[in-house]
């Protein structure tokens, strides 16, 4: 495979580009470059076994950077443990009006209001078949935007059961900020029924293909602690096996007064890393060990990676650091947490 050039090079040209449209330039030299990628995953570093898995280290790629899993080849050989595609929903969506995607390069943060634009869960599985990767692999379902409310367990019933035989687990995505109505699925009564349903299909889905998939809930930092105990009481209720926290915030205290901060939509990257973390905290404390927790929010450096292990994570997860960062952060985060121990 050509050898590439540090990211510290290619970063100026990156960011004097719009951010979507260096997002897209970005998928499409990485297509190109799957053709090319080795196949396979990373040489097992020292092995995590989480949710009944064994991750060959403990760092992912978290969803939204290959929203259809066009690049699964070419991000496999940067080092990561295991890599998680998606958010895909059940039919073609085109996401909301751009521009919807900003910078905020003094604090490191993005904000985006994307609303899962992706070419639905068909192409989606068509890109997994043909990809060589034979590692973990995550599928981040949600619903369409157009799908009511009160419908939403009918498409993420439709995802898992099209995601189910191609991956290692799969994420249901109820936390997202930029899709109407989306996180009202965190409330008590909305979580316990969804959560029921899919792990109805589950189970029916484990029998008819003859291997159990695992499932993780993907919830929101803008949580209190009532809600925060009441989401561990129902993932222990319903056997859910992992939940990743979080999505991003809504939340502005930590961008007040940089450009840009006042635009709709979440905000991930560094200034998400405290809120997010504490929202760990306080699932591990509440959890008690039942339920692993795959931490994500501001990791743009090896030492908040362990940071998130520290505060009870099992697994971590990057994604806007490496906008800042690029695929060094990969590296830099396996090592820091390499021989960590709990």
């Amino acid at each position: 495979m050509p050898r590439m050039l540090p990211y510290c090079l290619v970063k100026p040209f990156v960011f004097a580009l719009d951010p979507e449209t260096a997002h897209e330039l970005a998928i499409a030299g990485m297509r190109t470059l799957g053709a090319l990628a080795p196949g396979g995953g990373p040489l097992p570093d020292t092995p995590t076994r989480v949710m009944g898995i064994d991750f060959p280290n403990r760092i992912g790629l978290a969803a939204g950077l290959d929203k259809n899993g066009e690049c699964i080849d070419a991000l496999s050989a940067w080092g990561f443990g295991f890599l998680e595609i998606g958010t895909v929903t059940p039919r073609p969506q085109p996401g909301n009006p751009k521009p919807r995607m900003f910078r905020l390069p003094k604090v490191e943060g993005i904000i985006n209001r994307m609303g899962f634009n992706n070419h639905g869960i068909d192409a989606l599985i068509g890109n997994v078949k043909a990809a060589r990767f034979k590692g973990v692999l995550g599928i981040n379902i949600g619903k369409n935007a157009d799908t009511p409310i009160e419908r939403a367990a009918d498409d993420y019933l439709i995802g898992l059961e099209k995601a189910y035989p191609h991956a290692s687990y799969v994420t249901v995505n109820i936390s997202s900020p930029n899709t109407k109505n989306l996180r009202a699925l965190q409330g008590e009564s909305e979580l316990d029924a969804l959560l029921g349903a899919l792990k109805a299909r589950q189970a029916e889905l484990a029998q008819r293909h003859g291997r159990h998939v695992p499932l993780a809930l993907k919830i929101a930092p803008d949580l209190d602690d009532a809600q925060i105990v009441n989401i561990a009481d129902a993932l222990r209720r319903h056997h859910i096996e992992a939940v990743i926290a979080t999505n991003t915030t809504l939340d502005r205290g930590k961008v007040a007064g940089q450009r840009h901060a006042e635009e709709t939509g979440g905000l991930s990257g560094a200034p998400l890393f405290e809120a997010s973390t504490e929202v760990v905290r306080k699932l591990a404390a509440a959890l008690a060990g039942e339920v692993p927790i795959i931490a994500a929010g501001g990791v743009v450096d090896g030492a908040k990676a362990k940071a998130k292990l520290d505060a009870g994570a099992q697994l971590v997860q990057v994604y806007s650091g490496l906008v800042y960062r690029g695929p060094e952060l990969v590296k830099e985060c396996v090592k820091s947490t390499r021989h960590y121990q709990k």
